[in-house]
């Protein structure tokens, strides 16, 4: 397989006609390799239109979703930004390239020590080239709250919601954003949450679906 010809069509044949245009995070898909981040039994995926699977029953977001969630974040170079679901460890390493500080808080210990040994190699060889790029990987349940280096201009929760925890919007800076995946299958909607001196405000940006997070809370529902 020609690596780079594979990452070229995956740019432009998945990311970009999913309305992913900002120059910057097009840019960063060819900086951060992507087949670094997947298991050695599925690499040949690393470039495909689907959910790779990391084991313990989690999967990476398809390509096309990483792009998209990250566009609508508008992340600064100076935000502190806080990831709930490391999986792989690819979208803390963008989240790295783009923010000054992240924090990603995995709940599964193997994939939490994979995703870390990943994003310092990663860091190192960045470094090497002159970017600095600071990304802590915390063992934890981030589900429902997470309190550790707040208050975050950015979250991104990378497995479904049921509902935001309120607990998580409260982590939020002024003119904070955060964005998850809210609803159950078959209907989900992809929604930003943005903190404002009037209180939060949100809007559905997509619709989708992808796996839910595991620990996530689930709202009090009628029964008969």
């Amino acid at each position: 397989m020609n690596i780079e010809q594979a990452r070229f069509n995956m740019v432009e044949q998945q990311i970009r006609p999913w309305d992913v245009l900002d120059a910057k995070i097009l840019d960063l898909l060819f900086v951060v390799r992507r087949e670094d981040f997947v298991p050695e039994a599925w690499r040949t995926l690393a470039f495909a239109d689907l959910e790779v699977p990391l084991g313990q029953g989690v999967t990476m977001l398809s390509p096309k979703m990483e792009a998209r969630m990250l566009q609508e974040l508008d992340i600064a170079k100076t935000d502190r930004a806080l990831e709930v679901g490391t999986g792989s460890g690819y979208v803390a390493a963008l989240l790295g390239e783009l923010a000054a500080k992240v924090t990603t808080v995995e709940i599964q210990p193997a994939l939490a020590k994979a995703a870390a040994a990943r994003l310092a190699t990663h860091a190192a060889n960045r470094l090497a080239a002159g970017k600095v790029i600071d990304v802590t990987v915390v063992e934890g349940d981030g589900a429902t709250d997470w309190a550790d280096g707040a208050p975050f201009d950015v979250i991104l929760v990378s497995g479904a919601l049921a509902e935001v925890p309120a607990g998580l919007l409260t982590r939020l800076a002024e003119g904070g954003r955060l964005l998850a995946v809210i609803g159950d299958a078959p209907v989900m909607r992809a929604t930003l949450f943005t903190r404002t001196p009037a209180g939060v405000r949100s809007g559905v940006l997509f619709e989708t679906v992808i796996a839910p997070l595991r620990n996530a809370q689930q709202p009090e529902r009628f029964t008969f």
